[in-house]
């Protein structure tokens, strides 16, 4: 037990009524005030925003994200809790962890019950969230929800309203938080972390493509001539197009963009299995699938190797790493 600093970004754990709608206006200590604090755990407060994380940008990411190493710069610090908004949780808790260096924790919370509702899970979550940056080492950055613990890398918002909102499809939980502690389950297996994004380069463009019966190559094309520098497409079944859009993606990586293909199934990996059109032939086109990451983090992952160079060759290498694709098997 030591100390925890809470960053406060916002979100329903910190909204309140505004007439017609909830919207984030609590500021950290106001959040933090309605918690129980682990006993020998002392907290100080960070007010770093307050917004909806539904507005959230890549600026408001990277100041996050230099803000937590900015803490961590702190021997004193044992961890960090971020309060954070349920939409896009699981975009910025993945981005922290792929530059995340550091044995100590950085754990995300928020609620799914604004801040005054008289049965909401923020209280909890926060105390769970303290608990567990306060206790653990060397597992990553995790979000905490509603006593459970999971990594970063793969979990995402799996409800819409209920408190249980967030898990690993795919995987299973870190760990649980207990009456008497937090019990761990696995310890998560992470990439070596990237180092921090230079400071006052311009942000690429990631767009993300959805498609779908009677889909054609229209918004692929319009993401390129845009200035997209990476491309998301969600694509069917295992990782499943047209052959008119995996053309389209050839067109595009020829001409440097990035191009990582996930899936609209909730479960399982994108797998090299069909052609005409399949990801058999989107890979033989130079995307990258993302394996069981789903469309908002395969996007992170993306947006990552293009913060990290502006080299197409370098950039491939670093979303590669971030993936954990091997770079010799992908390039044979």
């Amino acid at each position: 037990m030591g100390q925890v600093v809470v960053i406060s970004t916002g979100g329903t754990i910190a909204s309140r009524w505004q007439g017609s709608g909830f919207a984030a206006e609590a500021g950290g200590a106001d959040v933090l005030a309605t918690a129980a604090v682990p006993e020998g755990v002392s907290v100080r407060v960070v007010d770093l925003m307050s917004v909806n994380s539904a507005r959230l940008t890549t600026a408001h990411q990277l100041t996050l994200l230099r803000t937590v190493r900015e803490v961590l710069a702190d021997p004193g610090v044992d961890g960090i809790v971020v309060t954070h908004g349920t939409d896009t949780l699981e975009e910025t808790a993945f981005l922290l962890d792929l530059h995340h260096d550091d044995p100590r924790p950085v754990v995300f919370t928020g609620a799914q019950r604004p801040l005054e509702d008289p049965d909401g899970d923020g209280p909890r979550n926060l105390h769970d969230a303290l608990l567990t940056a306060a206790s653990v080492r060397g597992l990553g950055v995790l979000i905490v929800f509603d006593g459970q613990v999971h990594a970063a890398r793969g979990t995402v918002k799996v409800r819409t309203l209920a408190a249980d909102a967030f898990a690993d499809p795919s995987g299973s939980r870190v760990a649980d938080v207990a009456a008497d502690g937090v019990v761990i389950h696995r310890r998560p297996e992470r990439p070596a972390p990237l180092p921090l994004p230079p400071a006052e380069e311009p942000l690429p463009r990631i767009d993300v493509v959805m498609h779908h019966c009677d889909a054609d190559t229209l918004f692929l094309d319009t993401a390129v001539r845009a200035g997209a520098q990476g491309i998301v497409l969600v694509a069917t079944g295992a990782g499943n197009a047209t052959p008119e859009i995996s053309a389209a993606v050839e067109a595009a990586v020829a001409r440097g963009v990035l191009v990582a293909v996930t899936t609209r199934v909730p479960i399982g990996p994108v797998a090299e299995i069909y052609t005409h059109g399949g990801a058999v032939d989107l890979a033989a086109a130079g995307a990258v699938l993302t394996g069981t990451l789903r469309g908002g983090q395969a996007r992170i992952a993306v947006l990552a190797a293009a913060l990290a160079s502006t080299d197409p060759a370098e950039r491939l290498r670093t979303l590669r790493h971030v993936l954990g694709t091997p770079v010799a098997a992908a390039q044979a």
